[in-house]
């Protein structure tokens, strides 16, 4: 079996095993990262209700336009930013974090980061 298999097969082991502890409410919801090759994306769920509340990505035409590459830091922090701004544009103010079974490091952390600079706390 492929390395890079492997590689997703035990991310998404450490998604669930996470996913089992962490749950958004409508009164923090959760912020969920997913990161690709060439994107990152970001949502903020009410896991009671199963609804989306926000949601931003670096494929959103401000974030791509700024950034030739939608997959490295400074275009992740934007998408932290972003997805701040939105949230607290609908009175979200505390969320709990789910990294989605990557490490915190990298891009993920910068997405944090920047949701932390707009405002959201977690």
């Amino acid at each position: 079996m492929r390395k890079e298999f492997r590689r997703n097969e035990a991310r998404q082991h450490r998604h669930k095993r996470v996913r089992g502890k962490v749950s958004g409410t409508p009164e923090v919801p959760r912020l969920c990262v997913f990161r690709s090759n060439k994107y990152i994306y970001a949502q903020i769920i009410d896991d009671v209700n199963g609804v989306t509340l926000a949601s931003a990505s670096s494929m959103e035409p401000e974030i791509k336009d700024e950034f030739q590459n939608g997959a490295n830091k400074e275009a992740a922090k934007a998408v932290g930013k972003l997805i701040g701004k939105k949230a607290t544009d609908k009175g979200i103010e505390k969320v709990v974090f789910d990294r989605g079974g990557y490490l915190y490091h990298g891009r993920v952390k910068e997405l944090a980061d920047g949701a932390r600079e707009s405002g959201l706390q977690f």
